[in-house]
């Protein structure tokens, strides 16, 4: 059956089908050759979108500006201070403002309630590049990246370690149950995600053929596994004053040697990015003064290791990106 998403908002995985996801994939790798070939592909010359971001990002804005350039698309980037959003003018008003000037919106920032309204008002698709629940977009890169090192996607047994509750982690079990793979979150019992998020993912689970698994112990939540997956320990916009708490509740979900190693040995190692393997940023520097860590969800060894696919993966994000805003306005 033909897909067609002409017109469509892409909020969350949750509401595509896996043959809609399987097109998108297929898509953004059409995509990656044309980039690399050098092949031109502005096939959405004259239309325009605009880029909202309440919260920064270096992997989200350079692959919706490259994306859309590259299909000949006029971009326009607003930050948190360049709009009267949610501040002099409600949410509805600036979503039916831009969908009378551009063709498709962009938002990245807190609420999915926001990204929804934009979509319910503003008449044109509207794309989330991240909320506090969801980050499609980085879901459409990790596959890509996924079935390009192992060759398939159903099947892979896939780990993800730390804050389970956060964007990645519902995102990440939202897209393995959907494709087939089987999903473990190795995480504290208290950072597990949401229960209903949980049965909703066992159910389409079952139906594409993976598996939803939730554990506390680190040995045999990474025993075998095709893919080991991480994230930063606090999420962007949460108060300073919940890292010492977040460092003690996940020290021992660290990604390290010894978790590689029971893992299978052609295991990959993923990161959304960015990562503190190091004290090479301010608050990674910052973080070892006050607590002595230098090395938080992953060391240094493993990120910088021949298994790690880290930037292969922010790359894909360009690619899948381009697949969505293609898709949704041609």
């Amino acid at each position: 059956m033909a897909v067609n998403l002409r017109g469509r908002s892409f909020l969350k995985i949750l509401d595509f089908t896996p043959q809609e996801v399987r097109y998108l994939l297929d898509l953004a790798k059409n995509f990656k050759d044309m980039k690399r070939s050098g092949t031109p592909h502005r096939y959405l010359e004259g239309k325009n979108i605009v880029l909202l971001f309440e919260k920064t990002s270096t992997r989200t804005r350079c692959s919706f500006e490259v994306a859309g350039r590259d299909l000949g698309l006029g971009v326009t980037y607003l930050d948190p201070g360049s709009s009267q959003m949610g501040k002099k003018e409600s949410i509805a008003d600036t979503a039916r403002v831009l969908g009378r000037m551009f063709d498709g919106i962009e938002y990245r920032g807190f609420s999915q309630d926001l990204v929804q309204e934009l979509a319910d008002y503003s008449g044109v698709p509207v794309w989330n590049g991240l909320t506090d629940q969801f980050h499609p977009t980085q879901m459409l890169a990790d596959l890509l990246t996924i079935e390009e090192k192992l060759g398939h996607l159903k099947g892979v047994r896939f780990t993800y370690m730390g804050d389970a509750r956060n964007n990645m982690g519902n995102s990440l079990m939202v897209a393995c149950a959907k494709m087939g793979l089987h999903f473990t979150a190795c995480a504290p019992k208290e950072l597990f995600p949401e229960e209903g998020l949980v049965e909703t993912c066992r159910e389409l689970a079952a139906e594409s053929g993976g598996s939803v698994t939730l554990t506390e112990d680190v040995e045999a939540g990474t025993k075998d596994a095709d893919v080991i997956y991480t994230d930063i320990w606090v999420s962007m916009g949460e108060p300073d004053e919940v890292w010492e708490t977040r460092i003690n509740l996940l020290k021992k979900y660290q990604v390290n040697r010894a978790v590689m190693n029971n893992a299978k040995p052609e295991a990959i190692f993923m990161h959304c990015l960015p990562s503190f393997h190091d004290t090479k940023t301010t608050i990674g520097a910052d973080i070892a003064e006050k607590f002595g860590v230098t090395e938080m969800e992953v060391t240094d060894e493993v990120f910088e290791s021949k298994q790690s696919v880290v930037f292969d993966e922010a790359e894909n994000r360009m690619h899948t990106i381009k697949a969505v805003i293609y898709a949704t306005l041609c």
